[in-house]
């Protein structure tokens, strides 16, 4: 009995100075921080429900105003989470190679998410970055007009239908059910090559690989956190995987057989299988990319990275990943956007009605005609959407892994010693709390699309206004989703006008139970015909 109580206590002391050892380093250096709980750190409120993920990081930079950059433990996973616009600059842009890769959050071991272009590492990523690159210009782009434009008139064919049906003249809508069906049919058609209803098809096999390849539980997102905090070499041998096998097999046989129906039977499709194809064939140039090449305010700039010429060979299986990875990014990420863009404009009926009068205007300009050109004219869309991306960034928080040693200095006025982030620690920047922080932009809760006007924009600092990321690693396909919000957008306010109603979520609240940003009991909101 003596000897179990005397384990007993060897293994509560070595428990508790392996604790205090991983969780001292921040106060020891002086970094802020909220205090760690045993084995879980800061991931508490988050795991018992307690937050939204988004507003625990939000939470943790709002409580320690007065510093550069603070700490936060992701089970025993050290993160340093920077505060200062400077620093942003420094990671993102400035000492980039010190800060080249994501953490490995997209998988372990060889899976289409480890192989696509957010997961991939060091020379490869840039390789892969340079090779896609050509794909995602505004050119490229504005042939796939034509599709979106396809798939919102099924969308707003389905929306008429159930009015009439309703003998009320109002349908009430969950947003995000309607814009990730709307999503789903446009990377069907816009990168598959594939026509979709999944409004009038409402169980099609696309629309469900989607919702199980994108449907990240909190649960979910915690495993894989946990899993990071597994010493590397251990953990690179663990097969974990944001996708179902059944999804994997699914989406392998939908491009392989695409692209072998596409090599036999000589059809060329200006979509994403046809970019890939050309991609592995070397054929994408860089001719195409130019640093004024804007779709909007919120693009972002090819960096050097994204503009050189490579001579690698890829894979199936690595063009595969990519176009994984488009789906995956386009199925969730863009639709979260669009539904909140609506929530928004249904709460701002003086937005609504001005957006609305410029698209009729529009319309009536250009005699019914709608390409890439209409949307890339309309200044007032531009603001709105911009707009939403502050409040709603799809990314919102950036990570990073520092790829070698780094000085951070000190993370205040009062600190004595410099921070030194070491190679394989994580770095993030909390780019919804940067875009709701008053000292950048005032009122910042408010839905105020003249922040962007042409007035006003000159005084957003940079650096502050992040929703497609920052530097050589920022989003690639910016111009492509900026693009398929604005036609959504128009395409319903120039036919419905939104509302408002007993079920509709106010103040917009995000559900705990999800990883992804979705409103406390969904997104509702009544459309009727606009007169």
């Amino acid at each position: 009995m003596v000897i179990i109580f005397v384990w007993v206590v060897v293994v509560l002391a070595a428990l508790y100075f392996y604790n205090r050892q991983i969780y001292s380093k921040f106060s020891r250096y002086g970094v802020k921080q909220f205090a760690p709980v045993p084995i879980l750190g800061n991931m508490t409120r988050m795991l018992f429900r307690v937050d939204h993920g988004v507003d625990d990081l939000v939470r943790l930079y709002s409580s320690f105003p007065e510093e550069r950059f603070v700490g936060r433990y992701e089970f025993t996973q050290e993160m340093v989470v920077i505060r200062d616009i400077e620093l942003v600059k420094k990671i993102g842009v400035k000492d980039f190679e010190h800060f080249l890769d994501h953490r490995a959050l997209f998988g372990f071991g060889e899976t289409f998410f480890s192989r696509s272009l957010i997961a991939l590492a060091g020379q490869e990523w840039k390789d892969m970055r340079s090779t896609l690159s050509p794909a995602f210009t505004s050119s490229k782009i504005r042939h796939m007009v034509p599709f979106i434009v396809e798939v919102g008139d099924q969308m707003m064919c389905s929306l008429k239908k159930k009015i009439d049906e309703s003998k009320t003249g109002y349908i009430d809508v969950e947003c995000k059910d309607l814009t990730t069906r709307y999503t789903n049919d446009v990377i069907a058609s816009c990168a598959f090559g594939l026509k979709v209803d999944s409004h009038n098809d409402v169980n099609n096999e696309f629309y469900a690989m989607g919702k199980l390849s994108t449907t990240f539980s909190l649960g979910q997102i915690l495993v894989f956190l946990a899993v990071m905090s597994i010493p590397s070499a251990i953990s690179k041998y663990l097969k974990f995987d944001f996708l179902s096998e059944k999804s994997n097999t699914f989406f392998k046989n939908l491009v392989l057989e695409t692209m072998k129906d596409r090599e036999i039977r000589k059809i060329i499709r200006p979509d994403m299988i046809h970019l890939l194809m050309e991609a592995k064939k070397g054929k994408l140039t860089h001719e195409d990319i130019k640093t004024n090449d804007k779709a909007g305010f919120a693009t972002v700039e090819e960096s050097t990275v994204g503009q050189k010429k490579v001579d690698r060979v890829w894979t199936d299986y690595d063009l595969i990943a990519q176009a994984v990875l488009f789906f995956v990014a386009g199925f969730e990420t863009v639709s979260t956007t669009m539904s909140f863009l609506l929530y928004e404009l249904a709460l701002a009926p003086e937005v609504q009605e001005r957006l609305a009068q410029e698209i009729k205007e529009t319309d009536a300009k250009n005699g019914g005609k709608f390409d890439y050109n209409t949307i890339q004219n309309m200044p007032y869309l531009d603001m709105v959407v911009s707009e939403v991306l502050r409040l709603w960034p799809p990314a919102d928080a950036l990570d990073r892994i520092c790829t070698k040693d780094y000085n951070l200095g000190k993370p205040n006025e009062k600190a004595e010693k410099n921070f030194i982030v070491h190679k394989g620690t994580g770095v993030a920047i909390p780019v919804f709390a940067i875009h709701r922080d008053p000292q950048y932009f005032p009122n910042p809760d408010k839905f105020d699309p003249e922040r962007f006007s042409d007035e006003n924009k000159h005084n957003i600092q940079p650096f502050t206004y992040m929703p497609f990321g920052v530097g050589p690693r920022n989003c690639i396909g910016s111009r492509f989703a900026l693009c398929e919000i604005k036609v959504m957008a128009y395409q319903i306010l120039q036919h419905m006008e939104i509302s408002p109603y007993e079920k509709t979520t106010i103040p917009a609240k995000l559900s705990k139970e999800n990883a992804n940003l979705v409103l406390e009991g969904g997104h509702w909101l009544r459309f009727r015909p606009r007169t």
